[in-house]
């Protein structure tokens, strides 16, 4: 079976869960069925053997410029590039919105099925207006033709299925199936080492809370910073986030640092995207992982620290219950929504963050203990191959 895989993100340009998930489901279905990846940017070199074909596509120039809205616009003619690429494979399965289109003109063109996975939904994304301007409108009309015509639809978590099924009443619940994201637990697994952290002035010898994910309303960066400054002084929290979304959004962001490092110290902010060993090493040396999202459809990076076996504060939304066992593996946050995109009581929330990254940073025993009852359930329910083949299972009941 020749299959069409489409993303924006592909190696070396990964920026987001959605990247990670297509980069390893990639690797995995090509041991399974012919694959081929259809990417966003500049040409990919070959990769090892074995390793899936990969075409990328440039934007069009002439939609070059700086308005907001023109970002959706560009993606639109990538999507056009994407699906008269695809021709000649006989399933497309497109990730996120930037290539929902592009599969859904392929089953137009071609009559081949078009499956979608859904690592998050529009809709439910509403600060991307800032991002985005008009062109928020317009990725939403992309996700929502391409859900109700696609032939399969995967939602990475049940709390996903169930938010689909919420904001898009069209689609056919029997055309929605669970297929989690998943780890590399040989990739991903404990680095004792120090020199990452000497590097970026990390204290290996003080207890941490570590962040890693971009800068976006999503994340809840800064209702994280808001709870740093009842975290016990004793612990540094290390920043890996970079890249705002927004202009606005990153002096929001910088202010609070300054804030903390004005009232509190003890934060290390690292402001780029780090490579992936960097991340494996921070992850290793933190006491615990804090992932303060408003939205979440699983959180890869939430599986990325247990499988370095650090304990998990998260708040308890979207799938992440589906992925940290409270009490277990770490502990969940409770977490009401004001309807538009953040928490109902910001107060309330960032206290609640605070107190739980509190508790596992006052006993080591118990941040260890979930930090290994976390890889344990890592290795156990989220590996890819399972993942891939779960999916390769669906492509065969569809042509």
């Amino acid at each position: 079976m020749r299959v069409a895989l489409l993303s924006r993100e592909y190696p070396p340009d990964v920026y987001g869960g959605a990247g990670v998930h297509v980069e390893y489901l990639a690797r995995e279905l090509a041991k399974l069925v012919e694959v081929q990846v259809h990417c966003f940017g500049a040409p990919r070199p070959p990769g090892p053997p074995g390793s899936p074909e990969v075409l990328a596509h440039p934007t069009w120039d002439a939609l070059e410029g700086s308005g907001r809205h023109l970002g959706a616009l560009r993606t639109i003619a990538t999507d056009l590039s994407i699906a008269a690429g695809v021709e000649g494979a006989e399933l497309a399965h497109s990730h996120t919105w930037y290539a929902n289109l592009a599969g859904h003109l392929a089953k137009l063109l071609y009559g081949i099925p078009h499956v979608v996975s859904v690592h998050s939904l529009e809709p439910l994304r509403p600060w991307k207006v800032e991002q985005l301007g008009g062109g928020y409108h317009v990725s939403r009309w992309c996700e929502q033709t391409a859900l109700e015509a696609a032939d399969r639809v995967i939602a990475v978590s049940a709390g996903m299925a169930a938010d689909i099924l919420s904001v898009y009443p069209a689609v056919d619940p029997d055309r929605v199936q669970v297929i989690y994201n998943g780890i590399d637990t040989e990739q991903y697994q404990p680095d004792h080492g120090t020199d990452v952290l000497e590097a970026y002035g990390v204290d290996p010898d003080r207890p941490s809370v570590i962040f890693v994910g971009r800068i976006t309303r999503q994340k809840g960066v800064p209702h994280l910073l808001d709870a740093a400054l009842a975290l016990d002084p004793a612990a540094q929290l290390v920043l890996c986030a970079g890249a705002p979304d927004t202009p606005e959004l990153g002096r929001e962001v910088a202010a609070k640092v300054d804030r903390i490092r004005q009232e509190r110290g003890g934060i290390v902010w690292i402001e780029k995207m780090l490579e992936k060993r960097e991340v494996i090493q921070l992850l290793t040396s933190a006491t615990v992982f804090a992932c303060p999202s408003v939205y979440e459809p699983l959180g890869i990076v939430n599986l990325e620290a247990m499988a370095c076996e650090t304990a998990v504060v998260a708040t308890a939304t979207g799938g992440i219950p589906e992925v940290v066992v409270n009490g277990e593996t770490g502990l969940l946050v409770p977490f009401e929504s004001d309807g538009a995109g953040g928490a109902r009581d910001p107060d309330r929330f960032a206290a609640d963050i605070a107190e739980r990254l509190n508790s596992v940073l006052a006993d080591p025993t118990l941040a260890q203990r979930m930090g290994k009852a976390g890889r344990r359930r890592a290795v156990e329910q989220f590996s890819w191959s399972a993942i891939a083949a779960e999916t390769a299972a669906l492509y065969a009941g569809l042509t």
